[in-house]
């Protein structure tokens, strides 16, 4: 049965509902088959098709390099293995920046091509036209306000956002705004635990915290960085679940050995 017809899956009505009935929400981030699979399995509400595979896929520096190409493509492996999970895809920059028009024709294409769920764009007021315009033609869109990394120029960095209460109010005008043009969700991403509180009770979308507090609907993590794969990254937000990275690195030095010293393959490991 198609992934698409089955009634267990998670869907953008279920995550307001959740909201409603006071249900923490979990999100993660993945970008292939294999591990989207095991995140599906183990009850992730939302799985988040993120630009960060800009670094952690294709080792860039910032997400701002990813085209519609490769995003398409990851989304791909991940919605085959998403039983349960809604996908969410984020959609890369530059292509819903240039003109409503083409934002509306390429969130188009990324749902028809990945078949993702929803698309997720980073921004308010300034991208509001093109955000009713896609919830109006039937295109679920969660939104993203607070550090946004495609920024990441124009800020001057990833420090925390809407310390001053110029940039507050906006934020809670900008929150308004998405939520009133119909978005089901909006990521909060490194904000004042405080301001994130007061956007959660403010709008009806659900809210996804990422070092936003506790008080928001549900969080999202970046999946290579709560395994323990990123070694150099640990900022004040982030909790590691597991130290897959020192796993890993050992899993590999005891096969590199046992290839070195021939008891890989043994006598039950050849045919």
């Amino acid at each position: 049965m198609s992934v698409h017809t089955q009634s267990s899956r998670m869907t953008t009505t279920k995550v307001r509902q959740m909201k409603q009935n006071g249900e923490k929400i979990a999100m993660l981030t993945s970008y292939d088959y294999t591990l989207a699979r095991l995140v599906d399995e183990a009850g992730v509400e939302i799985i988040l098709v993120g630009d960060s595979a800009s670094n952690v896929v294709c080792g860039n520096q910032y997400t701002l390099p990813i085209t519609m190409d490769e995003m398409i493509f990851l989304t791909k492996g991940v919605v085959r293995a998403a039983q349960h999970s809604l996908v969410v895809v984020d959609m890369p920059f530059g292509s819903y920046q240039v003109s409503e028009e083409e934002a509306v024709r390429n969130a188009v294409r990324i749902l028809k091509e990945s078949g993702a769920d929803a698309v997720k764009i980073e921004g308010g007021e300034e991208v509001l036209p093109a955000i009713r315009h896609m919830i109006k033609v039937g295109i679920p869109v969660c939104g993203h306000l607070g550090l946004t990394p495609q920024s990441v120029n124009q800020f001057g960095g990833y420090g925390l956002r809407a310390k001053q209460e110029d940039e507050a109010a906006k934020l809670l005008k900008d929150a308004k705004l998405l939520d009133e043009a119909g978005c089901f969700a909006i990521v909060l991403e490194k904000i004042p635990a405080a301001l994130a509180a007061k956007v959660t009770k403010s709008v009806s979308a659900a809210t996804i915290g990422i070092g936003a507090g506790n008080a928001t609907d549900g969080q999202v993590l970046v999946l290579h960085d709560m395994l323990g794969l990123n070694n150099g990254f640990k900022p004040k937000f982030l909790r590691h679940f597991a130290e897959m990275a020192d796993e890993v690195h050992q899993a590999v030095d005891a096969y590199v050995n046992a290839v070195k010293d021939s008891s890989f393959p043994n006598q039950d490991e050849q045919y």
